[in-house]
């Protein structure tokens, strides 16, 4: 593993705890009778009522318990499974498939709440990065395999 691909691990497992802890933030929430006045700033920012809208959860699961679970995910891509071949590709697929999630609740939030999460929003912007991170690290890695090949190929 290169200099770089650690540098972008480390950032990535950054990242995944930032976006962890958003999450763990949001479940908690999601579950709390009283309301969060440093997320209340006024009628289209609200994290109370997207967080407790029916858009919060599916099949039963809070949306925030999901994005806990996958930002755990990529923590432990990132940092357990960092020297694995195929672990930039994983962190790409999760990474984008967690992305287009995050699309889809901002859809929601914007278009039928008509109201904005500021932890939500928070999230949208770290699951990019991620995504951004992780798609730069595997191409890095196939250009470093096809270098690599054809140094290999130069010597015979």
């Amino acid at each position: 593993m290169t200099s770089f691909a650690r540098k972008i691990m480390l950032a990535i497992a950054g990242l995944a705890s930032a976006g962890a802890l958003d999450s763990a933030i949001s479940l908690e929430h999601h579950f709390s009778a009283s309301r969060s006045s440093y997320c209340d700033l006024g009628a289209n920012f609200n994290c109370d009522l997207v967080n407790r809208s029916t858009y919060s959860t599916i099949f039963g699961i809070p949306v925030a318990a999901t994005g806990l679970l996958g930002y755990l995910a990529l923590l432990t891509l990132a940092t357990l499974y960092q020297k694995k071949a195929e672990t930039p590709a994983m962190l790409v697929i999760a990474s984008l498939a967690g992305l287009g999630f995050s699309l889809y609740l901002t859809y929601v939030e914007a278009f039928v709440l008509a109201t904005w999460c500021v932890l939500c929003v928070c999230s949208l912007i770290v699951i990019f990065a991620i995504a951004m991170l992780s798609s730069g690290l595997l191409v890095h890695n196939v250009r470093q395999g096809k270098s690599q090949a054809i140094r290999h190929f130069e010597r015979t």
